[in-house]
C-alpha cells in the first residue's frame, strides 16, 4: 500500500498523523476486502484552499471538511470484479501495479473546529474523515438515507477496530 501525504499547512499535530492515516486507510481496505495493493494520496490543506477546490470541482463556493476524488468508477461499492477485464489496465499504477484509488483532501482548520464542536479529539476527527473519504474512493455514497446508514456503520466499524474512540 502506498499512501502519499502532503501537508500544505503549518499546523503541528500532537499525534502521529501519517501513521494514523496509513492505519485507517489499511483498515478500510482490509474491511472492504480489497484484493489489491492500493495507492491513495492525502492532502492536508487550509480553509481557503479547500474552498477553492470545492468551488472548482463541485460548484459549491464554501469550505468543507473533506473532499474525495475517486480514480475508479465502481459499479457497486467495493465491487472489484470490474477490474478483472482488460479495459481496466489503466486502473493500476504502471510501475507498482497498485490499484490507484484516488485523492483525499482534508481541511485541517475545519477538522479542528469539528473535533471541538463534536466533543472529541482531533485524532478521532481526522481518522473519521479519512475513513469516510476512503469509502467514497471505494464507491460508497450517502445521498440516500440507506446509503448514509451503511457508510456510518462502516466508518464506525473501521475506527472501532483501530481503537479510535470519541475520546481520541
Amino acid at each position: 500500500m502506498t499512501v502519499r501525504i502532503e501537508n500544505e499547512n503549518e499546523y503541528t499535530f500532537d499525534f502521529p498523523y501519517e501513521d494514523v492515516a496509513r492505519r485507517v486507510i489499511g483498515q478500510v481496505l482490509a474491511m472492504e476486502q480489497c484484493p489489491y495493493e492500493a495507492e491513495v494520496n492525502l492532502v492536508l490543506t487550509g480553509s481557503e484552499e479547500i474552498r477553492e477546490i470545492n468551488r472548482q470541482f463541485r460548484g459549491i463556493d464554501r469550505e468543507t471538511d473533506v473532499l474525495s476524488f475517486p480514480m475508479q468508477d465502481f459499479p457497486a461499492p467495493a465491487d472489484y470484479e470490474f477490474l478483472e477485464n482488460e479495459e481496466s489496465f489503466d486502473a493500476f499504477h504502471p510501475e507498482t501495479g497498485e490499484l490507484m484509488l484516488g485523492d483525499i483532501m482534508i481541511s485541517v482548520p475545519r477538522a479542528i473546529e469539528q473535533a471541538e464542536q463534536f466533543g472529541h479529539g482531533l485524532m478521532r476527527e481526522y481518522a473519521f474523515l479519512i475513513a469516510h473519504s476512503m469509502l467514497h474512493l471505494l464507491g460508497y455514497d450517502h445521498m440516500e438515507p440507506d446509503e448514509a446508514r451503511v457508510m456510518e456503520a462502516k466508518q464506525a466499524m473501521a475506527l472501532e477496530a483501530l481503537g479510535i474512540t470519541r475520546q481520541a
